[in-house]
């Protein structure tokens, strides 16, 4: 048995596209159950006999560590290691967005949803939006 995938859009715009290959929407599939320090690396994976599916939102302590469901926190870690081609400095900051950049989450902006802590389910759609203009 694996670990359950969840199915994402991510869009990004004002300026931050081209961070990410110059493409604007992408499809990801990340697990459901993920590292507490949210490494994306393949070994971090987490084996699914160590997954408990009775309290998927709490941490959980597992042979290879602690897991947690995974969040907007962890998604921004998955983009900066498999998605972001240049200049991390221009999407993240202190382990969460920079400053000046939108969050939306199925529309609806991340300060309403709390944040990072907000739990992703299968199919939602994060947006991303630089405010941010050179000049």
């Amino acid at each position: 048995m694996s670990t359950l995938l969840l199915s994402l859009k991510i869009e990004f715009s004002g300026g931050l596209e081209l961070l990410f290959s110059n493409q604007r929407s992408h499809r990801v599939q990340i697990p459901s159950i993920v590292p507490i320090d949210n490494s994306t690396s393949p070994s971090a994976a987490v084996p699914a006999s160590d997954i408990s599916m009775d309290l998927p939102t709490s941490p959980q302590s597992t042979d290879t560590g602690k897991t947690k469901a995974a969040d907007i926190t962890y998604l921004m870690y998955y983009l900066r290691d498999h998605l972001l081609k240049e200049r991390v400095e221009l999407f993240m900051e202190g382990g969460t967005v920079r400053p000046g950049i939108l969050v939306l989450i199925n529309d609806t902006d991340w300060e309403l949803e709390g944040e990072g802590e907000y739990i992703l389910k299968d199919r939602d759609e994060v947006v991303f939006i630089s405010t941010l203009h050179g000049g």
